[in-house]
């Protein structure tokens, strides 16, 4: 599915231009799709770019950093005006907006930050309270004591490092008091699962067996933790994830997972194809708030995050079209109730 839709982004760029524009005004590039989430992001950014009568060109770089700096190249080639781009590396995407700017282009940066003072706008998920969310579910479940393993995403990637934050600035006063043992924390290249079960894996033999809790950046890294759980036969271990992907949602109906929290897509792409708008017409307006990224405060939008329990999924996930009923079969009875 990933790789047809890929395929099909290309033959978007290789279209033939529409009558009132040689190329695209904005460009969506993702860094990868790879994800279940990203259907939604390219979704939701084109319908509402549509709604607002932009022409538009979507791409993915499969986590690759020079096929994403050969798209940023094309798609300015062709005229963009806006890039709202998911950089590959947060790093390594400053020369996007050099890049973008001497072509006198704009760049917003899409749920990953980019690290340049030069940045336009960020549009992201509250990252931080991804973390905040999930610690505090812990300390919860375990009663604020127990041995932790805190499973983070790519090294250097800015949502990795501030939901990783959130947990560590939330554990921070159970740690120093000895309360809370952090026995593993790792990042994994590309959030792989993976890895993130090999990690759990080796947690669980260094511990003996005991881990009290297991917190993921996203929902990946999750159903690699809870993998590695059930193989292992270990009982009552709290797992959180990030994202709200059908799998995990139906492992926390059937109690494999604690929670996950939802990263609701649809607001965060509407709001980037509502930036990229007023930014190609001249018409930003105030930010709700900035960030410091390289030393400059960045206008930005910091989209809401929700945790998601058994007694949450229809609310929040079901009745609002994140997910179908029919994904989540494990939650049939949550979702029949009244």
């Amino acid at each position: 599915m990933t790789r047809t839709l890929s395929v099909l982004l290309v033959a978007t760029l290789a279209m033939p231009a529409c009558k009132k524009h040689e190329g695209p005004q904005v460009a969506f590039l993702l860094s990868t799709l790879q994800e279940e989430r990203y259907q939604k992001d390219v979704k939701y950014f084109e319908q509402r770019a549509g709604e607002l009568g932009m022409h538009t060109v979507t791409l993915a770089a499969d986590n690759d950093n020079a096929k994403q700096i050969a798209q940023v190249e094309d798609v300015l080639n062709q005229g963009a005006k806006v890039l709202v781009i998911q950089p590959t590396d947060s790093q390594a995407a400053s020369s996007y907006v050099r890049l973008a700017h001497e072509h006198g282009a704009k760049v917003v940066a899409y749920d990953r930050a980019i690290v340049s003072p030069d940045l336009d706008f960020y549009v992201s998920h509250d990252s931080y309270k991804v973390g905040v969310l999930q610690a505090q579910a812990a300390i919860a479940a375990t009663g604020g004591k127990g041995k932790y393993v805190l499973l983070a995403g790519q090294a250097g990637h800015s949502v990795a490092m501030e939901i990783t934050r959130g947990y560590e600035d939330t554990l921070a006063p159970y740690v120093a008091r000895g309360d809370i043992e952090i026995v593993m924390k790792q990042n994994h290249s590309a959030w792989s699962p993976e890895q993130a079960l090999k990690t759990v894996e080796d947690a669980l033999q260094r511990t003996g067996g005991h881990v009290d809790a297991i917190l993921a950046n996203n929902s990946g890294m999750a159903r690699g933790a809870v993998q590695a759980v059930t193989a292992a036969g270990v009982p009552n271990v709290f797992i959180a994830g990030a994202d709200a992907d059908a799998a995990n949602v139906n492992f926390v109906c059937q109690g494999k997972q604690t929670i996950e929290v939802l990263k609701d897509i649809q607001p965060l792409a509407r709001t980037a194809a509502e930036t990229a708008k007023a930014l190609l017409d001249g018409k930003m307006t105030a930010a709700p708030t900035t960030v410091a990224i390289a030393g400059k405060q960045v206008p930005t939008a910091a989209v809401r995050v929700e945790v998601v329990t058994p007694d949450t999924v229809k609310p929040l996930l079901v009745d609002t079209g994140f997910l179908r009923a029919d994904e989540l079969p494990a939650c049939k009875s949550r979702l029949a109730a009244k």
